[in-house]
């Protein structure tokens, strides 16, 4: 029997003074870096039933398809026993939609259907009326319509070949806007803005930004997120201007500097202007291998007390490798890094502990994101 390899590795960093890293500064716009409070859509979710499927659809073992059928047709007049009815043109499906802010009764929106049920494809099927419903059980849209999908499915002679996921399509415009979320926007007595990023310095620049196109201390920040706007009295009633008037305004940002790694993944993003100080990097490994062979031990012929015996024959080997060193000048960027470390045939893995290790040891000024 062979038991797995076990792989020892050692990281040592000996690092040096880490450097300043430049902040990039940009100015982008206030809608970029926040949103408004209140003005978002709402999420849709229906249930229905997909037809004309050519053979794909649902299996009898799906006893809900059959017994929507079943009621869809007594509501058309046609009263049939769910036992009775072959589904396997029909699938049941999940109806998803997003209803945007401020949409109103008539309105197009798009709507994403997928399967609910073991039907292997939803290609060249049309989705019979679903509503959908929201948070409240009330229904604000009505969907159907032939259904997109960007996959097949195909089997023949016991060979299967599928591309994509065709048990998933959406419905461009799909879906019928029935009813309005609530909710005056011109009626508020004040806005309050979300960054998108926390960050104290954004908040206060926003404020300051709002205060001096106004003319008027109207803005104040309430916590490093939130920024609250009184509604000056010349834009009472009028909100859809003073909105207008403020998303376009320029905020000054700054960019942290940050490094994404993916440990599941062995995915590395930084960015470019990402440096890191002066640090020394060794690492080894140690392989060990653990060999077990059975052996079998008889007894000698027409022995009365012999016993077979089985005994294992246990080989044990050790292969150390050579260390891998490299010294990193002040300055050099992650990326530059990455470069060097695959050329040594550091695995992605390896390189995420690395740049783990260098965050620890002080010469890595960014933000280490481990997802």
């Amino acid at each position: 029997m062979r038991f797995a390899i076990l792989m020892l590795s050692t990281l040592c960093l000996f690092g040096g003074a880490s450097i300043d890293t430049k902040e990039t500064r940009l100015d982008m716009r206030l809608r970029e870096v926040a949103d408004l409070q209140g003005v978002r859509g709402n999420q849709l979710l229906g249930y229905g039933l997909v037809v004309g499927l050519k053979g794909t659809g649902d299996s009898s073992q799906v006893k809900s398809t059959a017994q929507t059928l079943s009621n869809l047709l007594a509501r058309q007049g046609v009263n049939i026993l769910p036992s009775a009815i072959q589904v396997k043109n029909v699938a049941a499906v999940m109806v998803t939609a997003e209803l945007p802010a401020f949409s109103r009764p008539g309105q197009k929106i798009d709507v994403t259907v997928s399967s609910s049920g073991d039907c292997s494809s939803l290609a060249g099927g049309t989705l019979l009326m679903a509503a959908l419903q929201g948070p409240d059980n009330q229904v604000y849209a009505v969907a159907q319509g032939p259904v997109l999908v960007g996959g097949f499915s195909a089997a023949a002679g016991g060979a299967s070949a599928v591309k994509n996921h065709p048990t998933a399509g959406r419905i461009p415009d799909g879906a019928l806007v029935e009813r309005e979320v609530p909710g005056p926007f011109n009626d508020r007595k004040m806005l309050r803005y979300s960054l998108q990023q926390e960050d104290f310095t954004t908040a206060v620049r926003v404020v300051h930004a709002i205060n001096q196109e106004l003319g008027d201390p109207a803005a104040r920040a309430l916590d490093s997120r939130t920024v609250e706007v009184a509604i000056p009295p010349e834009f009472q009633g009028h909100l859809v201007e003073l909105v207008a008037r403020l998303e376009n305004l320029p905020i000054q940002m700054q960019n942290k500097p940050r490094v994404v790694v993916n440990e599941k993944t062995g995915t590395v993003v930084m960015g470019s202007d990402v440096r890191i100080g002066a640090v020394s990097i060794v690492q080894g490994g140690l392989s060990i291998n653990v060999t077990s062979v059975p052996q079998v031990s008889q007894p000698s012929p027409f022995s009365p007390k012999g016993k077979t015996v089985t005994t294992a024959q246990t080989d044990v080997k050790v292969e150390e490798e050579k260390p891998k060193s490299m010294t990193i000048e002040p300055g050099t960027s992650v990326g530059r890094l990455a470069e060097m470390l695959n050329a040594l045939g550091t695995t992605p893995r390896d390189i995420i502990a690395i740049l783990q290790a260098i965050k620890d040891a002080g010469a890595l000024n960014a933000d280490l994101r481990v997802l």
